[in-house]
């Protein structure tokens, strides 16, 4: 006997229709959406305990066919597999459109355009309702080719183009909420180390100017520490504002870039023989997983709402799906939440 035989067969409206006793009209109304006005809410109980009983599903396919759509939306980015922050972004994005009863079809393009082109590509194909494009880190990106032929929202990225609603974190804002941790737990000598060439780290040290200028405090040049975004880039950018510099003359408070940064100041303090938070108090960003809360000390940290922007950006996308149009081309700014730990003291009184 073949596999296919033995398969039970699966349950149709017309089987829930049959135990519920009702029309497959009935039926057809509960599962479309179209029971208010037309059934008593006790038939619609009753049919729907019979699709319980008979472990009774919608056809998924035959209903978008029917309301032209899919129930599927697509999710373009960059380096899924190489992100730390990819799982939570992915995520917020899923859950808000499994509870809209929608699927999520992911695809990674690794940062190749001819990917990137690809990918929507086949997306389209295969008619999902729309497509949100993810980049892991905060950049102007390439609007890949075909995203104007679908509903589409950005997600971490700005287009180039300026032709897209984008969901993105409140950089600016975070730089300043990091800076003024510092300064409200009394520090005015205080040194901002790591950066890149890229959007987070301008928008970042704009925040931190902000909060600086309002307590009268100028920062030297030599205080800005643009030593890169790993931990390698932490400990030496540490290591030249602290070796050899006598206490006075040091910063009491240090913004990091990112997290990984903190870990490399943590490094070099610790070599250096300058307690945390007795001596100097440091700030990360990101909010890592796995890392942040299991440094030592714990660090206190500005995250980045990776899971919110996958959630905004799917809420933006279903209701264009719903309305049928597109969403207003603007960028939302996302909050990036303080994470208090304990790596953040007062100055020391010496």
């Amino acid at each position: 006997m073949s596999k296919d035989t033995d398969r039970p067969e699966r349950p149709t409206s017309k089987d829930v229709a049959r135990l519920a006793g009702v029309s497959h009209t009935a039926v057809s109304f509960v599962f479309n959406g179209r029971a208010e006005g037309n059934l008593s809410a006790a038939t619609q109980e009753r049919i729907r305990k019979a699709a319980d009983q008979l472990g009774y599903r919608p056809n998924a396919v035959a209903r978008g066919l029917r309301r032209r759509r899919t129930a599927v939306i697509g999710l373009v980015t960059d380096h899924i597999a190489s992100s730390p922050f990819a799982g939570a972004l992915l995520r917020g994005a899923m859950e808000i459109a499994w509870d809209s009863e929608h699927l999520v079809l992911t695809v990674d393009s690794s940062g190749d355009p001819a990917k990137e082109d690809a990918a929507v590509a086949e997306l389209l194909d295969r008619r999902v309702d729309g497509i949100i494009y993810a980049a892991m880190s905060l950049r102007s990106a390439r609007v890949p080719t075909g995203l104007s032929r679908t509903f589409a929202v950005l997600a971490n990225c700005l287009p180039d183009d300026g032709s897209l609603a984008a969901v993105i974190p409140a950089e600016r804002a975070g730089g300043r909420a990091a800076t003024r941790l510092l300064t409200d737990a009394g520090h005015r000598r205080i040194a901002l180390v790591g950066g890149l060439d890229d959007i987070a780290s301008a928008e970042r040290l704009r925040g931190f100017r902000d909060v600086l200028r309002s307590v009268g405090v100028r920062v030297g040049k030599e205080w800005i520490v643009r030593s890169g975004g790993e931990i390698s880039a932490g400990y030496e950018g540490a290591m030249r504002l602290l070796d050899g510099v006598a206490p006075d003359h040091r910063p009491t408070g240090i913004v990091c870039y990112n997290d990984r940064v903190a870990a490399g100041v943590l490094h070099a303090a610790a070599r250096l023989g300058i307690d945390v938070p007795g001596s100097l108090s440091l700030v990360g960003y990101d909010d890592q997983e796995h890392m942040a809360a299991f440094l030592s000390p714990p660090l206190t940290t500005v995250a980045l709402p990776h899971r919110a922007m996958g959630e905004t950006a799917a809420r933006l996308l279903l209701d264009a799906i719903e309305t049928g149009r597109d969403p207003v081309v603007e960028l939302r700014r996302l909050e990036c939440p303080v994470v208090s730990r304990a790596s953040v003291g007062p100055p020391p009184s010496r």
